[in-house]
């Protein structure tokens, strides 16, 4: 019955008058429902792409907060034309955002130290820092792990967040978990979760998002780490996490529909499982974090099958022995 509704429903965008069917809100979610509770439903796709069911989706989701946030009295105008040249002026002396809030302050402006931080003009970071930073990284990638999160959009309109902590040695997820109101009591269980038995890394690597709150540090000290916050604005120092969310958005995310909590976390253990034994990474010169071992031809007659992964998106490929 299901697969007939399915073919129905093709046909009937199909008849429209049109050289290409165009299908409406109706259409798209349809196939966004049906994707989830119909296994089967990509062996019946005529007239769209299965990539585009996921892509409806996310537009969706994009004009829904882009209706719910437009306004039409916006709470914070902009910062006046005026006190932007003289951040940019002031900047120019090697003054930080503290003294230039400082001067502005005397010259009877009403502005935020933070709104000067935002204004100020970006710098690129200083090669020495640079070097520094990649030779700690390297020096000591068995004793550090980082953490951070990351939010999915879901078939619901809501944000879901992504929390995970990886080890730089081997790029071995040590924990991942996901929940809509993310909070420091509930980080602070998870980390519990993730270094049980006093098996916590000597440096744990995190930015300055305000989820990571100073109960959160205090607890990272608890474990027996040293807590590692990156600069403002500088994702390239804690590349490693970031690399991974890319990969897991890129390679899983923009290709299915999330509907729940449980359902993220189904999905995200399928791929990490994926990621550990059978991806290999330029990084760990063309291995897996669990060392994927090299398998030899078995016989002549012996033949390479592709394994589906996370549930048929990628591919595992082994030597068989032909029938």
């Amino acid at each position: 019955m299901i697969e007939n509704l399915a073919l129905r429903q093709q046909v009937t965008a199909l008849k429209k008058a049109r050289p290409r069917p165009l299908l409406d809100d109706v259409d798209r979610a349809f196939w966004v429902a049906l994707r989830e509770s119909w296994p089967a439903w990509a062996s019946r796709l005529v007239i769209v792409k299965a990539d585009t069911v996921a892509e409806w989706n996310r537009s969706r989701f994009r004009r829904y907060w882009t209706r719910i946030s437009s306004t039409r009295f916006p709470g914070r105008p902009r910062l006046a034309a005026e006190i932007r040249r003289l951040i940019r002026h002031m900047a120019q002396d090697g003054w930080g955002a503290p003294r230039i809030h400082a001067e502005l302050t005397k010259l009877g402006f009403i502005v935020s130290e933070k709104t000067v931080s935002r204004y100020m003009p970006r710098r690129s970071a200083e090669p020495d820092e640079v070097k520094r930073w990649v030779a700690f990284l390297r020096n000591h990638k068995d004793d550090i792990a980082a953490m951070d999160l990351f939010t999915v959009p879901t078939a619901s309109l809501r944000l879901l967040y992504g929390f995970f902590v990886i080890e730089h040695r081997r790029r071995h997820i040590v924990h991942f978990n996901a929940t809509f109101h993310p909070t420091a009591a509930w980080l602070i269980q998870h980390l519990r979760e993730a270094c049980p038995y006093d098996d916590a890394p000597r440096y744990l690597i995190f930015d300055r998002d305000s989820i990571f709150s100073p109960a959160v540090v205090e607890f990272v000290r608890a474990l027996g780490s040293d807590p590692i916050r990156t600069s403002y604005r500088s994702p390239w120092q804690n590349g490693t996490a970031e690399r991974w969310i890319c990969s897991c958005r890129r390679e899983m995310l923009e290709h299915v529909v999330v509907l729940s909590e449980r359902h993220l976390v189904r999905l995200a253990r399928l791929y990490i499982e994926y990621y550990h034994e059978d991806r290999c990474h330029l990084g760990l010169d063309k291995d897996t974090p669990n060392d994927r071992p090299i398998t030899p031809r078995p016989a002549p007659n012996a033949k390479v099958v592709a394994l589906p992964r996370v549930g048929g998106l990628h591919h595992c490929y082994e030597w068989r022995a032909a029938a």
